[in-house]
């Protein structure tokens, strides 16, 4: 192997271990901040679907809350209030 070629896999060795320490040290503050949540009373599995909803697309969202709403009204399992405000 050529000398720079040498010092480039290095530098990018070096890159990706930094990289990956920075990554592990959000994932500890994520976890913090979760945790926080968790002990303010906050449900942690409906705060983190929120966190996915608002990274999505808005009419990709909405096109997705759309088809969950028609399976759940096929299956019966719709709030029979939100039925009679949609056919409103």
């Amino acid at each position: 192997m050529q000398r720079s070629a040498k010092d480039q896999l290095r530098t990018i060795v070096a890159r990706v271990e930094r990289l990956e320490e920075e990554k592990a040290a959000l994932a500890a503050d994520l976890r913090e901040v979760y945790a926080e949540a968790k002990g303010n009373g906050f449900d942690i599995k409906a705060l983190k679907s929120v966190i996915r909803i608002r990274k999505q697309d808005e009419n990709k969202r909405r096109e997705e809350e759309a088809a969950l709403t028609t399976y759940l009204h096929a299956l019966g399992m719709a709030d029979p209030a939100e039925a009679e405000a949609e056919a409103a």
